[in-house]
């Protein structure tokens, strides 16, 4: 298979199903980050992942990392964490500053979240299309996620940790948070040990392309209310 090129102004997806094996996943380069393109290329299960000097690269890999929110995985250490309550705990107060911390947190190793990056999905936080969780102890940021909402499915980006297990008790009160609005799915993108160790699973890009197609078009308002 020939790697696709998308044109720069109005880019067009071809079938996720037509991603490379090698590289796992890659299916298409070029395009924009404009918000229309990221929100149709997650609404067909795809998402771009890239480093800074390089074009936009698009992917959809052959298995797929999920967590079905009501599953979440909470060790008795981190629910003894979570008892103490010594953190506040935020939806969509702090985007741009959650984000960027995420990009602090990848510098050194990955530099996929990039200032045009930023930029995207800051523009989709203010279409109300992208959501950040926000953990501060006294006052200070100290971890958070973000992603966006297709439907009844959160897209996971990223997450970062300045304390021990801030990111942990983000995915968990992010878990419950959206449990409660009705999404069924997070779609974690690439399987970690760290998320493994919450519930996470891969299931195969067939399986997930099928839930995204149940699930993508489900009307859930977001709220920033626990």
């Amino acid at each position: 298979m020939e790697l696709a090129v998308l044109n720069s102004q109005k880019p067009e997806f071809p079938d996720p199903n037509a991603a490379l094996e090698d590289p796992d996943g890659l299916l298409a380069v070029g395009g924009n980050l404009q918000s229309d393109t990221l929100l149709s290329a997650y609404y067909q299960g795809i998402f771009p992942w890239y480093n800074e000097n390089d074009p936009i690269l698009w992917w959809s890999p052959s298995a797929r990392c999920v967590i079905e929110p009501n599953n979440l995985h909470i060790s008795k250490s981190l629910q003894k964490q979570l008892r103490k309550k010594p953190f506040k705990v935020t939806f969509n107060q702090s985007f741009e500053q959650v984000i960027t911390a995420c990009a602090d947190r990848n510098f050194k190793t990955d530099t996929w979240i990039n200032n045009d990056m930023i930029l995207a999905y800051t523009n989709l936080n203010r279409l109300g299309k992208a959501h950040s969780v926000e953990v501060w102890h006294d006052k200070e940021l100290v971890g958070g996620a973000y992603g966006l909402s297709i439907g009844a499915i959160f897209c996971g980006e990223s997450m970062f940790s300045r304390q021990t297990n801030a990111s942990k008790i983000a995915l968990v009160y992010l878990c419950k948070h959206i449990a409660k609005l009705g999404f069924k799915l997070i779609d974690c993108q690439l399987e970690t040990e760290h998320l493994v160790t919450m519930g996470a699973k891969a299931i195969k890009r067939k399986t997930f392309l099928t839930m995204l197609h149940q699930l993508r078009d489900s009307d859930i308002k977001w709220s920033t209310e626990e």
